[in-house]
């Protein structure tokens, strides 16, 4: 891979950057500068190409929803699993209430969306919510191979008091059953928010990505992480339901399994290959970031990556 190709790609999709807003409804991530474009791949030999502002620090916002969803796949068979969270896309946004109401017999339509994720942490095994935000960042460290990981005190702050739609979706789904009536809403709210501020770049992602592609494994010490069974599901996931309502027209344009969040970054696992890293905070109507989707389906037709 050619680091002087991707370099052109990057800056020729910084015009896709007016077109795109920063998020502005968690107020602390209208802060951040609506410039910042960056892109990093780490192959299974330890390569790395990178460009742009990478080494940039932004929050993890919906891309945490991989590592929830796989630890709940840890403590919990399948088959229980889907008595909680489906598996299946949605036509609504990340937040949207009214799936919960008239789809799926309440069943939130599947982790990657806020009512998903917010269900797979109530089903950690930890007995206390502290413990449960504790699993989650240690595991993200384990997997993006940094120890000085940590979370954005502003932000959570800023999530915790313009919560009320996440407040909803996790009353709601207690009121249907879906989360357990001995739920403190309010502390098992608090750690979706801690998640979702805690800090990355676009280094850690794309080492997180690579774990993915490698089925579990860290490619490098050899050690496994997680099943391979349990890796094939979360990828095969996010191609599905990854880039929330527009997962299907990125499926066809980009054919690379990703998740999206809303501070701007994207997290995408070509199996057996390589994880990928982008950050751009100038946001498409989707809650997707602009340049970095237009970066991704340049990279993917220029060294033909598409899975399908």
């Amino acid at each position: 891979m050619d680091k002087n190709i991707l370099e052109d790609i990057l800056q020729n999709s910084r015009k896709y950057i007016q077109s795109g807003e920063v998020a502005t409804y968690i107020p602390q991530l209208a802060k951040v500068n609506k410039e910042d474009l960056g892109l990093c791949i780490k192959d299974m030999n330890g390569d790395m190409y990178a460009c742009g502002d990478y080494e940039k620090k932004f929050t993890i916002q919906s891309m945490s929803k991989i590592i929830t969803f796989t630890s709940c796949l840890l403590d919990n068979s399948i088959e229980d699993v889907k008595k909680t969270v489906s598996f299946e896309p949605t036509s609504t946004a990340f937040n949207a209430i009214v799936d919960l109401e008239i789809k799926n017999r309440h069943r939130p339509l599947n982790p990657f969306i806020n009512a998903g994720a917010i269900a797979c942490i109530s089903m950690l095994k930890e007995k206390t919510y502290q413990e449960k935000f504790d699993r989650i960042i240690n595991f993200i460290k384990l997997l993006s191979l940094n120890e000085n990981i940590d979370y954005d005190q502003e932000v959570y702050e800023s999530e915790r008091k313009t919560g009320s739609r996440n407040r909803a979706l996790a009353y709601y789904m207690q009121s249907t059953g879906i989360i357990d009536k001995d739920v403190d809403i309010e502390k098992l709210l608090e750690v979706y928010f801690k998640i979702c501020s805690i800090k990355v770049n676009c280094i850690d992602l794309s080492n997180i990505a690579l774990i993915y592609a490698n089925n579990g494994v860290n490619p490098f010490i050899k050690e496994r992480y997680f099943s391979k069974q349990v890796s094939k599901i979360v990828v095969a996931t996010m191609a599905l339901c990854g880039m929330y309502d527009e997962s299907g027209e990125i499926a066809v344009t980009v054919g690379i399994p990703s998740k999206s969040g809303v501070s701007g970054g994207i997290l995408s696992v070509l199996p057996n290959k390589m994880g990928i890293g982008i950050y751009g905070p100038a946001l498409n109507d989707k809650g997707t970031s602009v340049a970095g989707l237009k970066i991704l389906e340049s990279v993917s037709e220029k060294f033909d990556l598409s899975i399908y």
